[in-house]
Parts: structure tokens; C-alpha cells; sequence
């Protein structure tokens, strides 16, 4: 928690101590009003005493609550502020992180836990610094300046005093121990419940396809009620604590005074006024210590799941990042649109095989270099090492000449356009989404944005829809097909420009027809860039400068269509599947 508040910033320290300042300005008022109830108890019984005297100190006393009263609210809105403001930056910072994160990273937390770390858990932390600004500095302020002034009263009122505190911290210390270590179970419970939702909500077509509402209903209940059962635990625990402090408190009232009584009774006549007059005060001040540790309850009953919070939070902040950024940013190179493999092998970190082993291979300016390969043979995995979603274990990636890990990853970036595997689309117009390719910047203009749909066979569709180009497309595209969604994510890496196209069985949602129009177009188009593409299809491949074929993560073949179809038996095998020895033998 301490390593979290760090994050504060230099203003906001400056609201704490003004939150400090405003918070002994009102216990202090707060402790002065026990004296001048006293004073007006020992007017009240005083002979000869004026009923202005007593209205005074009652003005006094209403005074003081006025005082406390504005300190209390300026308290609560500089707390308020420091917490708000602390969240906005830790979201932020979390955000940040998250995505300057490696594919390996990411895949460290789950999707669902992600979310629950940057809204739910930064919310737990938010709570604790906002009631902890105005509970967890006066608490022990009102405590120990409570206790001075009641010490000197009568051992016998300071005894009792003290032995509630301890009943009551022993009690709060017992509870807290029971549900300190569920409450990590329930953070982790509300990352299954959001996993288990957001599951359900992208995959509704097949849930709804194979009947399988009742199994996911099923799921979700379970995961649910464990969450349910573990709050109702936390809970039900901590709901004995707010009446065992409310017996304490009028139990020490209710002693005080019988003590009181009695030394009243004993005491001669000249002090029996004195004493019922200490008796007053030091109930309040006792009242006044039992409610700071009332208030130090409160703050034990949200720590627990904060101080977890903090630690989920801190988890993400504290990942080191294996993709670091390079120096290079805007570096004059002799090559345009080079793509080198030299001797590169990979594996994950806790893997003990390599998923590729030793790919060479160039891709020059203008040619098109296409990958295939059985399921599993590790393309999409090798495509992906070129804009470092992944680093090379071993060998060397070269764009333009230079190390990929050389480049700041803004610069290599903008030398790639990017088409995943899996088409994503933002919620946004049709515009907004083609656009997006440049950087979110929106600074293409509506025709390089239309020529772009146009390249990828999009504007057919495009303007038959009622909005055309200004038509707004769902989260994830749910409003248009699988194939519009892989040519508009195609238009917005060709509205970018770049020097190197990256398309990651791009293709696969695409009909024969739509996709010999489309790789025709856009060979015209991206004459000048490089291409690298991963396809399943030969139809989409053959045509490529140069096919590298993989297997079990390693290289058995290279060269041209008809090269392959002479030299490597892998390739013939995958491409006698799709098509005819006719077809293959023609095919130009």
C-alpha cells in the first residue's frame, strides 16, 4: 500500500497536510465542547448564577459544532479530491502499462483480471485513501489528545476506559483475522465472474447455437455463488462488530456513571459538585475515545481488501517488460522495405522447445513473401516476431538494415501495417475505424480513406449501408460479416501506407472471387511496399515472390510456386489437397 502512495503527487501531499491542519482545528473544537458543558452543569447547580452566563458557554458550545462542522466539510472534499485523483492517475498508469505489456506479459493475467485490476481494485484503494484522509488521522489525534485530558480525572473511569479499548481491539482483531485472507478469494472470485461474462457475451452466437444457455447460466451460477458465499461470509462476520462496539460504548457510559455514583455518594460536600461536574466530561471524553476506535474499526474493516488491492495493482505495475524500447527513431537508412531473417529461433520464456528453429530468409523491397504450413507449424507465431509482439530467442530480425530492437517501437511501427489473424474492429463510423490506421490521428482525407475501402473490396457493401462511410460499426464489428470485417481491417492498414504489409491469414473469411480481386488490386497498389503474408489457401500464395513453407517450427521449404512444387514434398502434399495437379501445373 505504501509503495502505491507513492503515486501521489506533489499537490496532492499538499492537500493531505491541509486535510491534517483542517482535522486538528476540528478535534480540538470538537474536545472543547466537554468543557463548556461542565461549566454550564456547574452553573446550572451553582446559586446566584445568570442565565447569560449559561447561554455563553451554550453560544460557545454552538460555535465550536459550527467550526467543526466546516473543517469536517473541508476535510471531506480535500479527501475526496486526493482519492479521485489518485485513481485517474493509477488508471492511467495501469492503462500505460498494460499497453507498452509484450503478448507474453498479457498473457500472464487473464483478460477479465486485467479489468477487475484497473476498475474494481483501483476503486478498493480509492475508498481506503478517502475515508483513511478524514478516519485515520483523527482517529488517533482524538484518541490521545481525548486521553490527556481525562487522565488526571479518576483511575477508576481511566480503568474502565481502558479496558473497553482493549475488548474492543481484541474483537476487531479476531474478525479481522477471519476474513483478512478471503478477501483475496473474493478479488479473485470477481475476476471469474468477469471472465465468465465477457466469455459469454462474445461468444452469444455459439452459446445460442448449441442450446448451451442452460450450461452457461450453469457457470456463471456457480462461480456467482461462490462469490456471493464468500461476501456473505466477510460480511456476516463483520456485522457482529457494530454491536459489539455500541454495547461497549453505552456499557462504559452506563459504568462510568455508576462508578461515579458511588464516589459522589462517598465524596464530602464540596466535592460532590466538582466530581459530578468530572464525571460529565469524562464521559464525553470517554465517548470521544470509543468513537475514535470506532473509526479505526471502520478503516480495519476496508484495509484488509484494500492492502489486496494494492498488491493486484502493484503485480501489473511491477512486470517487467521483456520488449524494450530501442533508441532509434527516425533513422536514415540505405534500404526501404527490407525484411531479414537471419538464423532466428524462438521459444517462450517457460518453455523447454523452441517453437522455430534457424529461419533465414529475405523479403526485398516490392516482393511479396508468403507462409504456410500445417496448424501449429509456428507463421502467425514468426510474422509476429517483425513488429515485436514476441523477441527473438536467438539470430537477428532486420527492417531497412537495422535490428528490430534497435528501433523506439513508435518508429518500427510506423513502418508496418498490420492485419491480425482474428479481424478486430473499434466502436466507431466506418471512417473512424479505416482511419484508425494512421495512428488515430484522423488526419487522411476522405479519399485516401475511400480509395484505401475502395483497394479492399469494401465499398460495395460500404455504400449500401443507410450511412455509408459515416455508418457506426459495433464492438468487435457484431454489425457487419466476418468477411466486410477482414476488408475493412485490410483498408486500414493500406490507408496507413507503410513500407511493410503484415497480413496474418488475412484472407481466410474472403470468397475465391473477393480475394483474387482483392490481392490483385492490391499488388497494384503496394508495388513499392513489402508484403508478407500467412495464408492457408495455395490460391492466395501462389502468385507470392517467394513461399517459405514451415513445419514443426522449422524451414523445409523456400522458393517459388513451381520451385516448391519440384523440390519440397510438403508443400505438393498441402497444395494437392486444395487443388488439382491440372490446376497446379497451369497456375500462374
Amino acid at each position: 500500500m505504501l509503495k502505491l502512495l507513492k503515486n501521489l503527487g506533489k499537490r496532492q501531499w499538499i492537500f493531505v497536510m491541509m486535510c491534517f491542519i483542517f482535522i486538528l482545528a476540528q478535534v480540538w473544537l470538537e474536545l472543547k465542547m466537554p468543557d463548556y458543558m461542565s461549566n454550564i452543569t456547574i452553573l446550572v447547580q451553582t446559586q446566584g448564577s445568570q442565565m447569560r452566563d449559561i447561554l455563553t458557554q451554550g453560544a460557545y458550545m454552538l460555535l465550536c459544532a459550527l467550526g467543526s462542522l466546516v473543517s469536517a466539510v473541508f476535510t471531506g472534499y480535500l479527501a475526496s479530491k486526493v482519492a479521485s485523483q489518485f485513481s485517474m492517475n493509477i488508471r492511467k498508469k495501469i492503462f500505460d502499462k498494460i499497453g507498452n505489456l509484450s503478448m507474453q506479459e498479457v498473457k500472464h493475467f487473464s483478460t477479465s483480471s486485467l479489468i477487475t485490476r484497473t476498475t474494481n481494485d483501483v476503486t478498493q484503494v480509492e475508498m481506503l485513501i478517502a475515508m483513511g484522509l478524514q478516519l485515520l488521522l483523527k482517529a488517533p489525534i482524538t484518541a490521545i489528545w481525548a486521553i490527556t485530558k481525562i487522565l488526571h480525572k479518576s483511575w477508576q473511569w481511566s480503568a474502565l476506559t481502558g479496558l473497553a479499548v482493549v475488548i474492543l481491539m481484541s474483537v476487531i482483531g479476531i474478525l479481522i483475522s477471519l476474513v483478512m485472507p478471503r478477501f483475496k478469494l473474493v478479488q479473485k472470485a470477481i475476476d471469474r465472474v468477469n471472465g465468465l461474462m465477457r466469455e459469454n457475451l462474445t461468444g452469444i452466437r455459439v452459446v445460442r447455437a448449441f442450446n448451451a444457455e442452460k450450461y452457461q447460466e450453469d457457470k456463471f451460477e456457480n462461480t456467482n455463488q461462490e462469490l456471493t458465499n464468500l461476501q456473505l461470509f466477510n460480511q456476516k462476520k463483520m456485522a457482529i462488530m457494530q454491536p459489539v462496539m455500541y454495547l461497549i460504548m453505552f456499557g462504559l457510559t452506563l459504568a462510568i456513571y455508576f462508578v461515579g455514583a458511588y464516589l459522589i455518594r462517598d465524596a464530602v460536600m464540596a466535592d460532590k459538585l466538582v466530581l459530578f461536574g468530572d464525571m460529565v466530561v469524562f464521559s464525553s471524553y470517554a465517548m470521544q475515545v470509543i468513537m475514535s476506535f470506532l473509526m479505526l474499526a471502520m478503516i480495519f474493516m476496508i484495509l484488509p481488501r484494500a492492502q489486496i488491492s494494492a498488491n493486484r495493482i502493484n503485480e501489473v505495475l511491477d512486470t517487467q517488460i521483456t520488449v524494450l524500447d530501442g533508441t532509434l527513431e527516425n533513422a536514415q537508412t540505405n534500404e526501404k522495405g527490407t525484411v531479414v531473417f537471419k538464423n532466428v529461433s524462438f521459444k517462450y520464456p517457460d518453455a523447454d522447445e523452441y517453437l522455430l528453429e534457424n529461419i533465414s530468409f529475405e523479403a526485398k523491397q516490392g516482393e511479396t513473401v508468403a507462409f504456410i504450413g500445417s496448424t501449429g507449424s509456428g507463421k502467425s507465431t514468426l510474422i509476429n516476431l517483425v513488429p515485436r509482439f514476441y523477441d527473438a530467442t536467438d539470430g537477428e530480425i532486420l527492417v531497412d538494415g537495422i535490428n528490430v530492437k534497435e528501433y523506439k517501437q513508435e518508429a518500427l511501427y510506423n513502418k508496418i501495417g498490420y492485419v491480425p489473424q482474428k479481424a478486430v474492429i473499434f466502436n466507431g463510423t466506418v471512417t473512424e475505424n479505416v482511419a484508425y490506421g494512421d495512428n488515430g490521428k484522423g488526419d487522411k482525407t476522405e479519399d485516401a480513406i475511400k480509395e484505401a475501402i475502395a483497394v479492399a473490396q469494401a465499398q460495395e457493401f460500404v455504400e449500401k449501408m443507410e450511412q455509408q462511410y459515416d455508418t457506426h460499426l459495433a464492438s468487435g464489428g457484431t454489425n457487419v460479416s466476418g468477411g466486410q470485417k477482414q476488408r475493412l481491417s485490410i483498408a486500414r492498414a493500406i490507408a496507413r501506407n507503410p513500407e511493410i504489409y503484415i497480413f496474418d491469414d488475412s484472407f481466410s473469411a474472403l470468397d475465391y472471387k473477393t480475394d483474387h480481386v482483392l490481392r490483385k488490386e492490391l499488388k497494384k497498389y503496394t508495388k513499392d511496399a513489402t508484403t508478407l503474408i500467412v495464408a492457408q489457401r495455395i490460391g492466395t500464395i501462389m502468385n507470392a515472390d517467394k513461399i517459405i513453407v514451415l513445419s514443426e517450427g522449422k524451414c523445409v521449404g523456400q522458393g517459388t510456386h513451381q520451385e516448391l512444387l519440384k523440390q519440397c514434398e510438403e508443400y505438393k502434399q498441402i497444395a494437392l489437397s486444395q487443388l488439382t495437379k491440372e490446376e497446379l501445373e497451369n497456375a500462374k
